[in-house]
């Protein structure tokens, strides 16, 4: 190299993920690689007049984080949309909050573009009582303008009376399958309440007016929130419509992605594919097609996940053995959408919350593996909350990978222990010690837009389990602060069947870096979420902060 590396990071800690080398005094970067690792000395060897010298300045450095799933055009949505999430993340704590927080949205940019009023990510469980809005209150934000709010799962919503025409719902609508239209007690008109498939076209409803020049603005928005939260490998875990997987292929024929990105179609959009490649390593544009994604139940937090055993205090009208119901009731149809990837050799990514839709789709991989057996499948269930002991021994054998969403034992922990599971069964949600048990390989994800993408506070929950009221929620559940590293960074790259290029810093791999104020490895326990990002790094450049070359062409593979 004439002009020696591109860059030399050295002068904090370095966390390398890489059991061969634990730790080093520097790394050297070349042409968008790991070109060397070790001491500083050995390091310096590869500097030339043109090598850019990083001094950490006891910052830590660690491989670029890898969301193991998120939902990326919907992030840029939510930061679109009224901010409804509770404290920490939000401002509301009543149903008045809520309110002012949507009329005052109204009056800013985007309220005054959106035809619908948006709002995006309330907690029935952080309101008084415990309720949900209903069309009453959100009438009396507007009458005339449709009014959506999301609940924070992203599995139900509210609308006002507007909305409510608008979706054909109406005294006596029946519920669609796989969803329910809440009533008014004792009665058949709609409360405003929508769960599941009766929910998720108010949504689509509600962006239906958005132009692709908007839609593509909301889309940057969230690739902007991810690299600011030291991802340099990101998700859009469910894409429902062709034009979602054109959007994200036009973003990337204009060269506008500077993280990479992997889409996961709706098994529904098989065969509106075509000739597209789906499982291959390659990028284009940054982009590719990792599989697909299937929908087995809702949320546990909104009491519509399906379980084995009853919810501890059902919702609304629900009688004592309510557990939730599938989203998908025919199994059939599920074990032909698996069979079907399997044989054309495509990754499966199924969301399961509640152990019966766990069962379900186990037992569609387990057929699938028997009538195929592909080679490594590495087939994915999303969430896996409750996942049994029984279940992760299937997995094991299966080489079914559990993407555990654990930044739930923080904010919902407290209203699984007293309304949703009880304490038995909460103590167990999103059980990857259970997992590390057995030597399997599990990610853990922020699910954004559910969550915001806050990579520390999916490190901190992991290793704490610390409720929002403060109590440890399984402590026998928690990892160290490497296994929690390890499950976003090379466990994540696993996932993707790209842990020979990311995931670690090792010679030969991608300069995909993160550098963080404090080594999460180092710091009280109780301070991982206070660690901040100082930069991330893709392929040898910084992609946050943003800079004035960052709007050039990115790189691409």
């Amino acid at each position: 190299m004439s002009g020696g590396a591109d860059a030399v990071y050295f002068g904090g800690d370095i966390v390398t993920v890489d059991d061969a080398l634990p730790s080093a005094e520097a790394v050297a970067v070349e042409d968008g690689r790991i070109a060397a690792v070790g001491d500083l000395a050995h390091v310096l060897a590869l500097a030339g007049a043109d090598t850019r010298m990083v001094n950490l300045n006891g910052a830590a450095l660690l491989p670029g984080f890898v969301d193991a799933h998120s939902h990326l055009a919907l992030i840029g949505f939510q930061a679109g949309a009224a901010n409804l999430l509770p404290a920490p993340d939000g401002p509301v704590g009543d149903l008045a909050s809520l309110c002012a927080e949507l009329v005052a949205w109204t009056a800013g940019e985007t309220g005054r573009l959106w035809e619908w009023i948006i709002g995006f990510g309330y907690d029935d469980a952080q309101l008084p009582g415990g309720e949900h809005p209903t069309r009453r209150e959100l009438d009396e934000v507007s009458a005339e303008r449709p009014v959506l709010v999301i609940h924070q799962s992203s599995h139900l919503g509210v609308v006002n009376s507007r909305a409510l025409d608008l979706l054909g719902y109406h005294e006596g609508t029946p519920d669609p399958p796989g969803g329910k239209i809440r009533r008014w007690p004792g009665g058949t008109e709609p409360n405003g309440v929508l769960e599941e498939s009766a929910f998720f076209p108010a949504w689509g409803l509600s962006a239906a007016g958005f132009d692709e020049a908007e839609r593509l603005r909301l889309l940057l928005l969230g690739q902007r929130a991810m690299a600011s939260y030291g991802f340099t490998t990101v998700q859009d875990g469910r894409l429902m419509t062709p034009a979602d997987l054109e959007l994200l292929e036009h973003a990337a024929e204009r060269g506008l992605f500077d993280l990479d990105v992997v889409a996961y179609p709706d098994a529904a959009l098989v065969p509106m594919l075509g000739d597209r490649e789906v499982s291959v390593a390659e990028y284009r544009g940054r982009l590719r097609i990792g599989g697909v994604k299937l929908g087995l139940d809702g949320s546990p937090q909104g009491r519509t996940a399906w379980l084995t055993r009853p919810y501890l205090t059902p919702p609304g009208d629900q009688g004592p053995d309510y557990r939730g119901y599938p989203s998908m009731p025919d199994s059939s149809v599920v074990d032909a959408l698996v069979t079907d990837a399997y044989g054309k050799g495509w990754q499966v990514l199924a969301h399961v919350n509640g152990d019966a839709a766990i069962d379900q789709f186990l037992a569609a991989v387990r057929r699938a593996t028997t009538r195929h057996r592909p080679v490594d499948p590495r087939p994915v269930a999303v969430h896996a909350q409750t996942a049994r002991e029984d279940q992760l021994d299937a997995m094991r054998e299966l080489g079914v990978i559990p993407s555990f969403f654990s930044m739930h034992t923080f904010y919902w922990g407290d209203w699984y222990r007293h309304t949703v599971l009880g304490e038995e069964r909460a103590a167990r949600i999103s059980p990857a010690a259970s997992a590390r048990e057995r030597g399997m390989v599990y990610t853990s994800h922020h699910d954004a837009p559910v969550a915001l993408p806050d990579s520390m506070a999916i490190l901190s929950s992991q290793v704490t389990r610390v409720t929002r009221s403060g109590h440890v929620l399984g402590p026998e559940q928690r990892l160290s602060p490497l296994e929690a590293v390890r499950a976003t960074t090379i466990h994540a790259a696993h996932q993707y069947f790209e842990e020979a290029v990311k995931g670690s810093i090792t010679v030969g791999k991608l300069a995909d870096l993160v550098i963080l104020t404090r080594n999460p490895l180092t710091v009280p326990p109780q301070e991982i979420r206070g660690i901040e990002v100082v930069q991330t790094i893709k392929e040898g450049r910084v992609v946050h902060p943003e800079t004035p070359e960052k709007h050039g062409t990115p790189q691409g593979r």
